[in-house]
């Protein structure tokens, strides 16, 4: 399923076709001086507040929250992220242009994390995809999510991807 396709029981986000869309929830403006930290808690206390629902720019959206441990700090870090998804396979990238995420790096450090999902809690784990794998997924997301490729267009960098899997990889 490409990111943009509806989702179980969520509408259908198709009208956002391109990465530049002033309507994408990434292109929605937010206060410099609180920072992205103050405005992704909003995000996370509403979604928790709500099931796992939130309104404005991400309202109707299906979202996760993931959880990381810190690469440097060792530390809990919740980041609100759009799950895409490869048949069963749940995975998540980022639009930041100018560098990986910090969970990106953190979940290279250590692949245990929490993903909050449709109101539930569940432990699982992150994998970096690298090399092979990271070229085979990567072919497969440019040419059926229209969004990241729109953006990795734009980008010189290769955009990151992490696949979740939700309980013990096997």
């Amino acid at each position: 399923m490409s990111g943009t396709e509806s989702i179980a029981g969520q509408p259908d986000q198709s009208s956002i076709t391109d990465y530049d869309d002033p309507n994408a929830p990434w292109n929605q403006a937010w206060d410099e001086e609180a920072g992205i930290a103050n405005w992704n808690d909003d995000v996370i206390k509403e979604f928790r507040e709500n099931s796992g629902k939130v309104g404005g720019a991400y309202a109707g959206v299906d979202l996760i929250l993931l959880t990381t441990t810190g690469a440097k700090s060792g530390k809990p870090h919740t980041t609100p992220l759009g799950p895409c998804y490869r048949g069963d396979s749940m995975y998540v990238s980022s639009f930041i242009e100018d560098k990986y995420p910090a969970w990106w790096y953190n979940v290279k450090a250590n692949p245990q994390v929490t993903i909050e999902f449709r109101g539930e809690t569940h432990e699982g784990t992150g994998r970096v995809l690298e090399g092979a794998d990271y070229d085979e997924f990567a072919a497969w997301v440019l040419a059926n999510n229209q969004l990241l490729a729109d953006f990795q267009s734009k980008i010189d960098r290769p955009i990151p991807l992490v696949l979740l899997t939700i309980g013990d990889e096997d």
